[in-house]
């Protein structure tokens, strides 16, 4: 590739490689400047009067040459091809041009410097004096490298070359030139890659229909909003995926729509691209702040505004995405959270959540019921085992039904057996009452679905209260259960009972004694226990509320 000098007003190189060496020169060129302010806020706070002429000349010049630099891109004048002398007359003249302000800056610099140097409490304008001048002489050595605009002869120097200050500015140019690639005719016309549902609000018959055109031809379905007030009636009638916002409106602001937007939850989350005829930094500013996505000045370009289109549109439906994600990641957290509730108690869930691996509890006077059906074995083998377990499905799921009406802890069933707990948390002192209640409500409940049931059903049931250690077991398909003699006393109470009847431990009888009837039972042994006393549970006391 030959090297050519640049065209910033024809060639796209031309005028990356102009903007890359405005860029170059800005940020030294505002640092200068920055200082000259910094020199005069001092020069004023300390009373150093007699620095301020000079200072305004330093800081004078300063914006003079940041203002020469802003106008680099936009200059109409540019060199022709080749080393023509036309062109090495362009250069010297920009040259000339820079260093004039850049020179005036160190000379004034300077000569303030000598006099500050003498006095006292200047210190500190002194140092920031050095750091400007610096930076003067830190561009001033860098001018003739910039504004030195040929192209590398080859695409890129070698990984390990020695590259100058000359060749710098050319080579990252050609290279960003190279990677973004210039846009081609009718872009602006193209079809979108996602059609949308797009809300153009203006107050300009003519602005309103330009640009429903153009969306329409991009496969946008739009809609027209002529003020603020349409605006905000169509966005609660029908669900859009963008707005094109007018911000100069005569009825309400378009800033004013913006903030109503994002004050809505429902109406929030949907982009919103700010194009307005004021093009000011305040308006820009307060508008990104109150939620817009984008701002385009008036005229706008079409290939521009298509691009912001595109970009907003892709980054609301990743929103969308992300949010649809989320929310079936919540579903599945509530199914699996209420699958672990089915299977725990809460209060273990949460600690299992909050990070115990060993849970394991001795808890004092716990009341502990079990319940048999009698002659279920002989009933299981004349049914069909659907028909079966459909039986057992029916009675045990009102059970769980009364288990919840009376807060009392299912354990677990067994077969055809069915165990409950009450007590176990938080310190319940009508545990024994709990469980009274929810044992004559089965019974009760048992004798009503007998009338729908394929086979009546008989059933036994046992309590006792007293101390037990409760706790989860296994690591797979674990579960919650409790053990220790109480337990041990209320299954062999069940199963030395009658049909029918609810058998309590005398331990049971001190908590229910005075709000429930109860019968004492005669010539009672238990395996491994021998004569214990017991009593039948038939009903609760007339006037004896439920604790």
């Amino acid at each position: 590739m030959t090297s050519h000098d640049f065209r910033p007003s024809a060639d796209r190189s031309d005028r990356a490689l102009l903007a890359y060496v405005q860029q170059e020169l800005s940020a030294p060129a505002e640092a200068i400047a920055g200082y000259a302010e910094i020199l005069l806020d001092e020069a004023e706070r300390n009373g150093h009067g007699e620095f301020r002429d000079d200072l305004e000349k330093i800081h004078a010049a300063s914006r003079s040459l940041i203002d020469f630099i802003a106008s680099l891109v936009s200059r109409s004048r540019a060199p022709t091809r080749g080393p023509s002398e036309d062109s090495e007359d362009y250069r010297r003249d920009l040259r000339h041009n820079l260093r004039t302000p850049i020179n005036a800056i160190k000379g004034y610099g300077e000569m303030l410097r000598e006099d500050a140097a003498g006095v006292d409490d200047a210190r500190a304008l002194v140092s920031d004096l050095n750091r400007l001048l610096e930076e003067a002489s830190r561009l001033l050595e860098r001018i003739d490298g910039l504004v030195s605009f040929s192209l590398p002869e080859t695409e890129a120097p070698a990984k390990n070359a020695e590259v100058g200050a000359e060749p710098v500015s050319a080579m990252v140019a050609h290279r960003f030139v190279v990677s973004v690639q210039p846009i081609s005719e009718g872009e602006a016309d193209r079809v979108a890659v996602l059609p949308s549902r797009i809300l153009v609000v203006d107050d300009n018959a003519s602005n309103r229909e330009l640009l429903k055109r153009r969306l329409e031809r991009q496969g946008h379905s739009v809609a027209l909003a002529e003020n603020g007030y349409c605006s905000l009636q169509a966005l609660r009638q029908a669900p859009f995926d963008l707005i094109l916002l007018d911000l100069l409106m005569p009825d309400i602001s378009g800033f004013d729509v913006l903030s109503i937007l994002k004050s809505d939850p429902d109406l929030r989350d949907i982009p919103v691209i700010v194009i307005s005829a004021l093009n000011e930094i305040d308006s820009i500013v307060r508008c990104i702040e109150a939620g817009a996505d984008d701002y385009l000045a008036k005229p706008f370009d079409p290939v521009l505004l298509r691009a912001r289109i595109g970009s907003s549109l892709e980054k609301k439906h990743l929103r969308d995405r992300e949010r649809e994600a989320l929310e079936a990641l919540c579903i599945e957290k509530e199914r699996s959270e209420q699958l672990l509730l089915n299977i725990l108690p809460a209060p273990i869930v949460a600690r299992l959540k909050s990070g115990e691996t060993v849970i394991a509890d001795h808890v004092n006077d716990v009341t502990i019921l079990f319940a048999d059906f009698v002659g279920f074995t002989e009933l299981s083998s004349r049914l069909p085992a659907p028909e079966l377990v459909g039986v057992l499905g029916c009675v045990f799921s009102a059970f769980d039904g009364l288990a919840l009406k009376f807060g009392v802890e299912k354990i677990k069933t067994i077969g055809d057996a069915y165990m409950v707990a009450c007590g176990l948390f938080d310190n319940r002192d009508d545990h024994a009452h709990a469980v009274a209640d929810m044992a004559l409500a089965m019974a009760e409940t048992l004798d009503i679905l007998n009338e729908t049931l394929p086979a009546p059903l008989e059933i036994r049931m046992g309590m006792n209260s007293g101390d037990v250690v409760a706790g989860v077991i296994g690591a797979h398909k674990f579960i919650y259960d409790i053990w220790g003699d109480a337990v041990n006393i209320a299954s062999r109470l069940e199963s030395n009972s009658l049909p029918g009847r609810i058998q309590v431990s005398r331990s049971t009888y001190e908590h229910l004694c005075r709000d429930f009837i109860l019968a004492p039972r005669d010539g009672l042994e238990i395996k491994g226990k021998g004569a214990m006393e017991a009593f039948f549970l038939t009903g609760r006391r007339q006037g004896a509320a439920s604790r």
